[in-house]
C-alpha cells in the first residue's frame, strides 16, 4: 500500500519503502488523492496537518483516543482559538485500559 509523507523539511528519496513526499500545496494534493480510488487517508500524530485539512474541509472523520490523565496543559486539536468545528459523535468505545476511542464526523452546512 502506498504511503504519502507530508513534510516541508524532508527530501526525496525517502527512507521508507513505497512512500511519496507531498510538499507545497498539501490541500490540493490531498484533494487529488481523495478523488482517486483506494483506501482512506489517515493522519497519525500531526495536529498541524489535521488543522490544515480541517481548514480546507478535507476531514471526513476524526478518531480520537482520550486517555484518563489529567494534565495542566497540552496541545489543542484546533490551533486557532477563533475557529470552531461542529462535530457529531458517531461512535465511542472504551478499551480495557480505560482509554475512550471516539469517532466524530463534521456537520457540514
Amino acid at each position: 500500500m502506498p504511503k504519502f509523507v507530508v513534510s516541508n523539511t524532508l527530501k526525496e528519496p525517502l527512507a521508507w519503502q513505497n512512500s511519496t513526499l507531498i510538499r507545497g500545496d498539501v490541500a490540493k494534493e490531498l484533494t487529488k488523492l481523495k478523488g482517486g480510488s483506494g483506501k482512506d487517508i489517515q493522519v497519525i500524530g500531526s495536529g498541524q496537518l489535521v488543522d490544515t485539512l480541517a481548514h480546507d474541509d478535507l476531514v471526513d472523520e476524526y478518531r480520537l483516543m482520550i486517555h484518563p490523565i489529567v494534565m495542566g496543559g497540552g496541545k489543542r486539536l484546533f490551533r486557532d482559538e477563533g475557529s470552531r468545528a461542529r462535530l457529531r459523535l458517531v461512535n465511542s468505545k472504551p478499551t480495557s485500559m480505560g482509554v475512550l476511542i471516539v469517532t466524530y464526523v463534521p456537520e457540514r452546512a
